[in-house]
């Protein structure tokens, strides 16, 4: 151990200046196989810096290298295992714990001793020994670098790392003084003993030399001690004179004392003083109401601008006096609780007061208002309120005032707010409506006057059944269809008398004034009540001082959309509903104030569509436009839910409508004497679509009028074929051929979007039974000949050669001049006569369609005639068989004919 101790030496740590004190052969624990060296160093150089040194054999070669270093003051504990029984076994615990498994139990025992005195000596963290015997735990003297001269370091050194370990190995230093020395000696090496005796001698000399340097010295000893005997009696002197002098000085101090004490007192009591003349002047400048104030509160004159203004800045400042942040302490004070109570007393008694002025002013509006109610009758106007609006705003800021010192005044004034005004909108609307009612129905003056004059309830009953409950026609209707809607009873009536009033024109000019006037009329109710729940909202917000933010979603309910979906709609009922923000308290004021508005609406669409059902299309319009409008302002406003429950109201109107016609279409009977025609429905199709399109003309709801076209032109289509299966005088053809060129006019006049393949569809139902018509007609006037040439094309189509068909006896050339004898030119023009005769029977006048089928006939001829001499040549060659009219004769006859009818 001791050579490779040695040699750790020199090829390891004397390279960096490190002295190698203790070495233990171990191995980790479990892996005996890999053993290494653990090695305590110090440094030759200070400050000394101790390490635990890793040393591992190369794999390459016979030679150690430095594996790794850990500081000792990094080592926490050192865990022997076993203090009694010998165990090679040792723990290391730095940054982690490394287990070790020494050589022998020695080895481990001498290198725990070296770290614990490597430990003792130079650091000032103690390292935990554990399970280690106490007798490797000897103590040794700590010797510091301060209490050693700078020129005894080396010896002192050298002395403890004696201690250390036996073996010192001399440095470079030591190694070149030694050999100067011998150098200086011939005999050291040849005569050690000669080297030796005088080396001793050398040692002698300087031991006398220093003993009488020491001698020497002693005489400057003896003085210095002497100077220091002086100088304690100089100091005694001195403290004898500060022990008097502190003696006088104690009843100074504590005359001083007394002086600081006194002045603490005054200091403190000066403080108290400011602290407490600014408590008081607190509570002066923010608990004392203005003797001007106390008087505006208590007398007032709540009816001027002056007084309500006055009255005002009192109760401004008398809320700034009660809501002031007293400091703690404060409300204890007999004199803050007397102002306190003042101050509640006189906002009570304001409070009172003014509610009970503003219940006053409620009330006297109320009959102001109504002796306007006359002259508003007979127009069709309601009441402007911007003057009570106006004269109630000044009592804004005292509103806002009285929500937030007395909230249950606040709710009392608004309760009986929306009571009175209620009433009022509610006697106003009525009348307002009635009026409406009266000019849409167009009843007589003395109507009119009786409408202006106080009605009671048992007269509005009465007029109102006179208005809704009649069974008669209101207005005249172009339409068998809008005859049918305003029967209340149900009856309808035949279809002979609608086609006879289909043709009486002072009848439809006056139901399109009526629908005009209709038309501005509800323009001008909506136009009316729109700016008036507009302009109430408005006042409500300003001065009930309720915001009118965005209010939480979820304060609507259910009702039907308007394609029967579902839309919210507002509750109407008496039962409160929760407020959720401040804009749904103004919601329902207006719902309590205005609860007529939904009804009366609903009662004027009901007697609009009894009046004439295509009423509903310029309702549809309006209120679309409104309710768009008033979303786009506000959707979640009272005015903007009403007029869109409304809307839902018109909207099924509407579709009753369509089914209505739809319905009329299927139940549509034809008579059995008198030919067919234009179908009714078809010509009511076209007037709703015209009156439609000017209706809907840039209208927002244009995609439910497409919706009614593509539901109506399906039920004209599928009816129109109905009948014409059905029709026993008029042929199926022509019935199909005029309706549909009737539908193809009218969609191409109108130019209506969604129906462009409806209008394809019906050109070409119209062109293909124009085709079908003539082709079916022709086969009359020359019946023989028809038949021959279709026994001939029988025959090629069995395979016999065209030229060969002259062979067959029914199809020889006799037989086709005999046929063609039949028909001579006088033959053939009496045939085209009576053929015309007979398309003139079928074809009505209103279509005007009988020269376009005439037209086709006259090419369908021709084109039969050239097939039949097309035949004659392929089938007939050489024969010289001709026909006895040529086109030109046809082209003759045709137009002699056209032109004698």
């Amino acid at each position: 151990m001791t050579a490779i101790k040695h040699a750790l030496q020199r090829d390891i740590f004397t390279p960096n200046d490190e002295r190698l004190l203790s070495i233990v052969n171990v191995c980790k624990a479990g892996k005996k196989k890999k053993n290494c060296f653990l090695c305590a160093t110090v440094t030759t150089e200070r400050p000394v810096q101790v390490k635990v040194v890793k040393v591992k054999k190369s794999d390459k070669g016979d030679f150690y290298k430095r594996q790794i270093a850990w500081a000792l003051r990094d080592l926490a504990v050192v865990d022997a295992k076993d203090a009694i029984k010998e165990n090679p076994e040792f723990d290391l615990h730095f940054e982690k714990i490394y287990k070790w498994v020494a050589s022998s139990t020695a080895e481990k025992n001498a290198f725990i001793s070296c770290i614990w005195k490597l430990n003792q000596r130079y650091l000032r963290k103690k390292i935990d020994f554990v399970n280690v015997s106490s007798q490797l735990l000897e103590e040794l003297p700590k010797v510091t670098e301060e209490s050693v001269p700078s020129g005894e370091n080396q010896s002192v050194t050298g002395g403890d790392e004696e201690a250390v370990d036996e073996y010192q190995e001399l440095n470079a230093r030591e190694e070149q003084d030694i050999e100067i020395m011998m150098e200086g000696c011939e005999c050291a090496i040849s005569n050690a003993e000669a080297f030796a005796e005088r080396l001793s001698r050398e040692l002698q000399v300087l031991d006398g030399a220093n003993i009488q340097s020491i001698m020497a010295s002693e005489k400057q000893v003896n003085i210095l001690m002497k100077l220091l005997d002086e100088a304690l009696k100089e100091v005694d002197q001195i403290e004898l004179k500060l022990s008097s002098y502190e003696e006088m000085l104690q009843s100074v101090k504590e005359q001083m004392d007394q002086i600081s004490e006194s002045n603490h007192l005054i200091h403190l009591s000066n403080t108290n003083n400011v602290k407490l003349l600014s408590e008081i002047e607190f509570l002066v400048n923010h608990m004392d109401l203005a003797k001007g104030h106390i008087k505006a509160l208590q007398e007032g004159d709540l009816a001027s601008s002056r007084g309500i203004e006055a009255c005002t800045n009192a109760a401004d400042a008398l809320l700034q006096c009660m809501n002031v942040a007293l400091r703690p302490g404060h409300d204890m004070l007999l004199a803050v609780k007397e102002q306190q109570q003042h101050f509640s007393e006189l906002r009570e008694q304001f409070a009172r007061r003014l509610a009970n002025h503003l219940n006053n002013v409620f009330v006297q509006q109320g009959h102001d208002q109504s002796s306007t109610l006359a002259q508003h009758s007979v127009e069709l106007t309601l009441p402007n309120h911007h003057p009570f609006h106006r004269d109630l705003l000044r009592y804004a800021k005292l509103m806002e005032w009285l929500k937030s010192t007395d909230y249950g005044k606040y709710e009392g004034l608004t309760k009986n707010y929306m009571d009175y005004l209620s009433r009022l909108y509610e006697r106003e609307i009525k009348d307002f409506f009635e009026v409406a009612k009266i000019k849409m129905t167009g009843t007589t003056k003395e109507s009119k006057k009786f409408a202006t004059l106080p009605r009671k309830e048992s007269a509005v009953k009465q007029e109102t059944e006179s208005l809704h409950g009649s069974s008669g026609k209101l207005t005249g209707s172009t339409s068998s269809l809008n005859k049918l809607s305003v029967q209340s009873s149900g009856n309808r009536r035949s279809q002979s008398s609608s086609l006879l009033d289909m043709g009486n024109m002072s009848a439809s000019d006056l139901d399109v004034a009526d629908r005009t006037k209709f038309d501005k009329i509800f323009e001008q109710v909506l136009s009316e009540l729109e700016p008036l729940c507009l302009a109430e909202q408005d006042f409500i917000s300003k001065f009930f001082k309720l915001q009118q933010h965005q209010s939480m979603p979820g304060s609507m309910t259910e009702a039907e959309d308007l394609d029967g979906g579902t839309l919210a709609r507002q509750h109407n009922s008496g039962a409160p509903l929760p407020v959720s923000s401040e804009k749904d308290m103004i919601r329902q004021m207006m719902i309590k104030i205005f609860r007529c508005i939904e009804p009366e609406l609903n009662n004027l669409i009901a007697l609009g569509d009894k009046i004439d059902s295509f009423n509903s299309l310029y309702m549809l319009v309006k209120m679309s436009h409104h309710v768009w409008t008033a979303q786009n302002v506000d959707p979640a406003s009272f005015l903007s839910t009403t007029l869109g429950n409304v809307l839902v109201t018109i909207k099924r109107n509407f579709d009753k409508c369509i089914s209505n016609q739809i319905r009329q279409m299927e139940e549509v009977k034809i008579s059995k004497k008198s030919k067919v025609g234009i179908l009714p429905f078809v010509t009511e199709f076209e007037e709703f679509a015209g009156l439609a399109e000017s209706i809907f003309k840039n209208a927002e709801r244009r995609g439910d009028l497409d919706k009614a076209y593509t539901k109506l032109i399906r039920g004209v289509f599928v009816n129109v074929e109905k009948v014409a299966n059905e029709s026993q005088k008029t042929p199926r053809d022509v019935v199909m051929m005029e309706n549909f060129h009737h539908i193809f006019a009218t969609l191409s006049r109108l130019k209506i979007s969604c129906l462009e393949a409806e209008k394809k569809e019906a050109k070409q139902k119209y062109t293909d039974h124009l085709q079908s018509y003539v082709i079916y007609s022709l086969g009359q006037p020359l019946e023989k000949l028809n038949h021959f040439f279709e026994g001939v094309e029988a025959r090629v189509a069995q395979g016999i050669r065209e030229e060969e068909v002259s062979y067959q006896l029914a199809f020889n050339k006799q037989e086709l001049r005999k046929v063609i004898k039949e028909y001579p030119g006088k033959e053939v023009k009496k045939g085209l006569d009576n053929l015309y005769k007979k398309v003139d029977k079928h074809l009505c006048e209103e279509e005007n369609l009988l020269q376009v089928v005439w037209h086709s006939m006259q090419d369908e001829f021709i084109r039969q005639y050239k097939h039949f001499e097309g035949l004659i040549a392929r089938c007939y060659p050489g024969s010289g068989v001709t026909m006895e009219f040529t086109i030109q004769d046809i082209l003759d006859y045709c137009s002699s004919i056209a032109q004698s009818h």
